[in-house]
């Protein structure tokens, strides 16, 4: 995986794309970026600014989509260039792919769009890094092809995000066997430790989570050996304009990575033993 200023790639750690479902406002990014940025560099987590400039699915016709495209694209280079870091962002189309490709590093396909292959292919031709996020209604086995996709338009730099399955109608279950499934592709596998926990489908037409879990599953994840963590966060989750109901409290963040940070070391430690 190619990434200009991603640090600390030889610490061993897992890395990290985190920040806030959606560009809110300038101040709200930079303060997010900031402080994950400190605790990643104390902790020697690469880490990679995760922040959509828009959101296109929405339960609801009023529900919060955005500040405006270029607005939230430009403050994304300006987390980019102020910490040194990669950022990355959703698209939806594939006429986004160039346009978001001009301010970040990563284009992450969403969940529900992962076997677009105009998308895909449009994400591809950019030259950055494409994060492919599996449907909820996918086999780990059928990511297969997704990836591909963007290998066979000419770029190798390929994640894959596990963000949990469709169970009934009001629940998503992480299946970990999916993860070293995904490893053997040969690309970086990512897990998705807030959106796993989302409750779609809620009679108000607002999702829900459970983020008292985000440990847990996060815990697993990195006793499995999953690659990378993916979190949503926010100073203040019940304000936030998007998918609040499963966001981390941003001040619970540095307790947490601590604590993987210990559960990696020890993996790895059990790992160096068996050879």
């Amino acid at each position: 995986m190619k990434l200009e200023n991603l640090k600390y790639t030889d610490s061993g750690n897992f890395f990290l794309l985190a920040g806030p479902c959606v560009i809110e406002g300038e101040y709200m990014a930079m303060d997010i970026a900031e402080k994950i940025v400190g605790i990643t560099e104390s902790l020697q987590i690469p880490y990679i600014f995760k922040g959509s400039y828009r959101k296109a699915n929405r339960s609801r016709l009023d529900s919060f989509t955005g500040i405006g495209d270029e607005k939230a694209l430009k403050i994304l280079r300006k987390v980019a260039d102020t910490y040194k870091i990669p950022v990355v962002t959703d698209i939806h189309t594939a006429e986004e792919a160039k346009m978001a490709a001009e301010y970040v590093d990563v284009l992450q396909i969403p969940a529900f769009l992962c076997r677009q292959t105009d998308l895909l292919v449009a994400a591809a031709k950019t030259g950055r890094v494409v994060n492919i996020k599996k449907g909820q209604f996918l086999s780990p086995e059928a990511m297969k092809f997704a990836a591909q996709k963007v290998v066979d338009a000419g770029n190798n730099d390929v994640m894959i995000t596990e963000r949990g399955t469709s169970f009934g109608y009001q629940d998503l279950l992480v299946d970990y066997r999916g993860i070293p499934i995904m490893q053997k592709f040969g690309f970086p596998v990512i897990l998705d430790a807030t959106h796993s926990l989302q409750r779609p489908n809620q009679d108000s037409g607002v999702t829900g989570g459970m983020p008292e879990l985000i440990e847990t599953i996060a815990r697993a994840g990195i006793a499995v050996g999953v690659d990378g963590l993916f979190m949503e966060t926010h100073p203040e989750p019940c304000k936030a304009k998007s998918d609040g109901a499963n966001m981390l409290p941003l001040d619970l963040l540095e307790g947490l990575l601590t604590r993987l940070v210990c559960i990696r070391q020890a993996v790895m430690s059990l790992g160096s033993k068996d050879k």
